[in-house]
């Protein structure tokens, strides 16, 4: 726990300690006036009681209580802003963080999970070091000032209350063990609920289909019957465990006033000694008693933290020079990649995409033309080999620098829940309005905004659930004309579109790659029969390249795929109903035909 901590609190040191100062100071006007209590009963207990000595002791006692008062709540609101403050920063920092990892890290790792972290597993943290360690360290040192004055008293007794603890510590200690397992399982039942949750609300369209809503939609079922189970284990298990721990504390009381009664009897201890213990031993447990709630729970937010903790220390892509290449052609030079150990995807893939030339990558579905793509984009580190633009090894360059050379227009568009207007411009947040302007006209945005109710500064909706597929694309590729960035990844745009959007798409990304080095996922052959290159590849290799013509004689996997896509654009479908008889009635059959031209 201290690790974590240590490291969740690196770089703001000052506001910790600062926190543990103003708690130690409360515990001590908590403390300090049992002391003079253990005068007032002393006073009372004398052969001749001074009132105005008593009326002294009660003065302070009342001061010292306002004080209480005044650090409490001074105590309290430094506490908790320096908390919030802790896990705003911590929320950033691993925003920022997630930033820099390389996209291996994401596909290794359920984004719920991620999600969970950022979002819950702070929240664990801000909730019980907010209200738990402030009480915690203002109990330990209540508990110490109490105690000094206890043993001052009277040792004997004062060690009786003592023999406690090593029997509290041993408890917790087992309750802490058998916490952890369960604990780590409460968190994976939590997150596993959040993610079939998501899968439910995401897919409700497909469940209702298919007559799968409520209690037969299993699943998510399971996992709240499974997140029931773990939040009772986690609850119950160091339940039994807290109890006994009090129950000692009890029964050590009660050997106190035992062995209290037995020392009065013998003359050893006095009549105040014996009350001020009655008063005051029994506070001495206060403290420990909140130890040993608040314990189990900051067991619960070292798991949380180690969460934290983990993500943090997931490596960064690094990156040595910062300046751009001055030209933007690319090579693979022998390049090996695998997302998980044991399944590679690319096997010595090698290949050069002059500047300012189109190249098309073709192939099987799952040949690696989208991981080529990607590693391009250093969204992925190459295991083997290297990926070099303009001469650079982009390993050897900020992946800010590769960022800013690459702009991306794919199939699936994603969408911020923001104007389009914010859409756009993400793609360059110091563009001016103008240039926004103008970089949404030439993608022809602006010919469905301005019809919306707010014009450009109407809202997308959650990942651009208010628009249509083509406007999507159409705000993509705005967005790409505003990076204007050398370098166009494309991944077949319009292969899902209607007529009427296909042909305004393809007017949009003919204003995008206007003297570009342009790299083009295709999936309908008959729009790259123009590229200056096409890449073949087949299981993570390249099969073949070369222009179209070229290809075309060759007579091998790209004549094989374009002789296919030929054939096959002259399919249609016809709807045949075929009657058959049955025994008292017809019954109606549905048959597909296909008609070769």
């Amino acid at each position: 726990m201290i690790r974590n901590l240590r490291y969740i609190f690196k770089g703001a040191p000052a506001l910790v300690r600062k926190s543990m100062l103003l708690e130690w100071f409360h515990s001590l006007f908590v403390a300090v006036p049992t002391g003079f209590l253990l005068l007032v009963v002393r006073e009372f207990f004398s052969p001749a009681p001074d009132q105005q000595r008593l009326w002294t002791y009660v003065a302070i006692m009342t001061g010292l209580l306002l004080v209480q008062l005044l650090v409490s709540v001074r105590t309290f609101t430094f506490t908790n802003n320096m908390t919030y403050t802790l896990s705003t920063v911590l929320r950033m920092k691993l925003g920022r963080h997630l930033q820099k990892i390389s996209m291996g890290a994401f596909k290794q790792r359920d984004p719920g999970d991620l999600a969970s972290v950022v979002l819950q597993d702070v929240a664990n943290f801000e909730l019980i070091f907010g209200h738990t360690v402030g009480s915690l360290v203002s109990a330990v040192f209540a508990f110490a000032i109490v105690s000094v004055f206890l043993f001052i008293t009277d040792w004997r007794l004062a060690l009786i209350l003592w023999l406690a603890l090593p029997l509290v510590w041993l408890l917790v200690k087992v309750a802490t063990f058998l916490m952890q397992r369960p604990g780590v399982q409460h968190i994976e039942a939590r997150n596993a609920t959040g993610a079939r949750f998501l899968e439910y609300v995401t897919g409700i369209r497909h469940i209702k289909s298919y007559g799968m809503t409520g209690d037969r939609f299993s699943t998510l079922q399971q996992a709240l019957d499974d997140f029931r189970r773990a939040s009772i284990r986690t609850e119950g298990i160091p339940g039994p465990f807290i109890l006994l721990a009090a129950a000692v504390l009890e029964a050590c009381f009660l050997l106190m006033i035992l062995a209290g009664v037995h020392f009065f009897a013998d003359g050893s201890l006095s009549v105040p000694a014996l009350v001020a213990f009655l008063i005051m031993g029994y506070r001495l447990y206060e403290p420990i008693k909140i130890v040993l709630v608040d314990y189990t729970l900051l067991r619960y937010m070292n798991i949380s933290m180690g969460r934290i903790v983990e993500v943090l220390e997931t490596p960064e892509q690094q990156g040595g020079r910062v300046v751009k290449p001055t030209a933007c052609d690319i090579r693979f030079e022998n390049v090996d990649f695998c997302y998980l150990p044991g399944q590679q995807v690319l096997h010595d893939v090698s290949f050069h995409i002059p500047e300012k030339s189109l190249t098309a990558l073709v192939g099987p579905s799952g040949s690696g033309k989208t991981t080529v793509t990607s590693l391009m984009a250093r969204f992925w580190d190459v295991d083997g080999g290297s990926i070099k633009i303009g001469g650079a090894d982009i390993r050897d360059m900020e992946p800010s620098v590769v960022y800013s050379l690459i702009s991306e227009v794919f199939q699936e568009v994603y969408l911020f829940d923001d104007t389009i207007y914010n859409n756009i411009r993400y793609g360059n947040p110091q563009a001016t309005y103008e240039q926004i302007i103008d970089a949404a006209d030439r993608a022809l945005v602006m010919e469905f905004a301005w019809e919306m109710p707010d014009g450009i500064h109407s809202r997308a909706g959650e990942n651009g659930n208010r628009l249509s597929g083509g406007q999507k694309q159409r705000i993509s590729i705005a967005r790409a004309l505003l990076k204007d960035a050398p370098i166009v990844l494309l991944d077949e745009a319009t292969a899902s579109l209607d007529p009427e959007n296909e042909v305004q798409i393809q007017q949009a990304i003919q204003q995008l790659v206007k003297e570009k080095t342009v790299i083009v996922i295709a999936h309908k052959l008959s729009t790259i029969v123009r590229a200056d290159q096409i890449l073949v590849l087949k299981d993570g290799r390249v099969h073949e390249s070369g222009r179209h013509a070229a290809l075309l004689e060759r007579k091998g996997l790209y004549a094989k795929l374009w002789d296919i896509q030929q054939r096959a654009g002259g399919w249609k479908l016809n709807k045949e109903v075929v009657y058959e008889q049955a025994s008292g009635g017809s019954v109606a059959a549905g048959g597909i035909k296909r008609d070769m031209n």
